[in-house]
Order: C-alpha cells, then sequence, then structure tokens
C-alpha cells in the first residue's frame, strides 16, 4: 500500500517539471521561450568582436553642449577650425612653414651676411678660384702690421719692505712675544691705528717701514711678536713650501 501510494506522488512531481513549465518565471519572464531568446543575446554581444560594439565615430561633428546636438562640420569651417593646408584660408606661406616634410625645407641661410660659410667647400668653390685666393693672401700679409720687441721695462728697486721676505724668515709665529715692547701701548691705541689701514699687509709693510719690527712707534704690535695689526706669516710659508 505504501508503495503504491509513493509511485503516485513521484508521478505528480514529474507532472509538475513538464515542459510546459519555466525554472525562470520567478526572474521577470512570462515563459522559458523568453529567458531563453534573451540569454542568447546576451552572449551573443559578449562573444561580438568589439569593433562591432564601440559605435563609429561622429565624422566632421564636434559634441555640442551637454544634452545639444553636435556642432556640423559647415560652421567649423567657417569658424576656422579644423582646417587643413588645402583649404585653409590662412597665409599660404605661413601654412607651408608649419608643415614639416622633405617637400618643404629649411629656408637657406647662406646668404645671411652674419652667418659665414668659409667651411662650406660647394660655397667657397662656386665664388673662388687659385688666383682670387692668392690676391686675398697677398692683402692679407700687406695689412699684417709688426710690432718690434721692447725691453722689459725695471722694476722699482725702492718699493718699500718685502713682507714676503719678512714672513718667510721671521724667527717665530703669530702671538709668539718676540720684541719688548713698552708697557704704554694700550688696547685703544691699538685698535685705533690699526683702523687707518685697509688691510693687514699694509699695516705690516708701513709697521716694516718705521723701524719695526724692533721698534713699534704707532703701538701696533703690543704683543711684540713682530707682526703688526694681527698679521700672519704663516700663509705665505705655507705657499713656499707647497
Amino acid at each position: 500500500m505504501k508503495s503504491g501510494v509513493m509511485i503516485v506522488v513521484a508521478a505528480l512531481g514529474l507532472v509538475a517539471c513538464g515542459p510546459g513549465q519555466s525554472p525562470e518565471r520567478g526572474v521577470g519572464f512570462d515563459d522559458f521561450s523568453a529567458f531563453e531568446l534573451d540569454r542568447a543575446r546576451r552572449e551573443a554581444a559578449l562573444s561580438a568582436p568589439r569593433e562591432s560594439i564601440i559605435p563609429p565615430p561622429q565624422v566632421n561633428t564636434i559634441p555640442g553642449p551637454v544634452g545639444g546636438p553636435a556642432i556640423p562640420a559647415s560652421e567649423l569651417a567657417a569658424a576656422g577650425i579644423g582646417q587643413t593646408p588645402e583649404n585653409s584660408a590662412l597665409d599660404p606661406e605661413r601654412v607651408a612653414g608649419l608643415d614639416a616634410s622633405p617637400t618643404n625645407p629649411a629656408p637657406n641661410l647662406q646668404n645671411n651676411p652674419g652667418i659665414s660659410d668659409e667651411q662650406n667647400f660647394d660655397a667657397v668653390s662656386g665664388r673662388e678660384t687659385i688666383e682670387s685666393d692668392a690676391e686675398r693672401r697677398a692683402a692679407q700679409a700687406a695689412a699684417r702690421e709688426e710690432i718690434a720687441p721692447t725691453a722689459v721695462p725695471d722694476r722699482p728697486r725702492d718699493t718699500g719692505p718685502n713682507i714676503v721676505e719678512y714672513a718667510l724668515n721671521a724667527p717665530n709665529v703669530k702671538g709668539q712675544e718676540w720684541y719688548s715692547r713698552s708697557i704704554l701701548a694700550g688696547q685703544n691705541r691699538f685698535q685705533r691705528n690699526c683702523a687707518a689701514y685697509p688691510t693687514p699687509d699694509d699695516a705690516q709693510r708701513d709697521f716694516l717701514a718705521r723701524g719695526g719690527p724692533e721698534r713699534d712707534r704707532l703701538g701696533i704690535d703690543p704683543d711684540g711678536d713682530g707682526f703688526a695689526c694681527g698679521w700672519d706669516p704663516a700663509p705665505f710659508k705655507a705657499a713656499f713650501q707647497n
């Protein structure tokens, strides 16, 4: 009895899933054939070449404002947009100058007086001959001016103390007392008198000319090292050793 009931239930289930029923009716389709048709269209769109999907670009038009029509090619031509050298209303020479091609070579600048063509064999050979070259060389030789050598002027011997020689022969270094100085030499006098010299070299030269290093008449060597106004012989010695 139970087996008979089960057979009846199974038969009813097969009838419910027969070809007349669509498993996809719950997804927005009226019947199975409409679903199959839509699926076939989607598969065809995915498998089609890319060129057939992308629409061809508009020719001779430019998209207008958002939501507006495209701009016709005639209006673009009237405004001078999209012109080519053949149909442009611009100056033909200016247009040709912008078109870089083998048929549009660069301007010939050989006749420019500011540019020499002496290194151009074709240009020189076209206007020069052996005779003209000889004449030019003769003219250059005639215009040559020879200056007779003269004796080098003698250097004046009385140029004052030689601070380079003094630096190389100095027995001490800067700051090392070597000569006695008066206790009356003050710092104020030292600063005031040293301020009158443009450079320490000038101060040392004048210091030696006034009897230094033994004597310090202006008080510009108060520490008695023989170097006035902070002058240092070390750079001269280093340069001589190198």
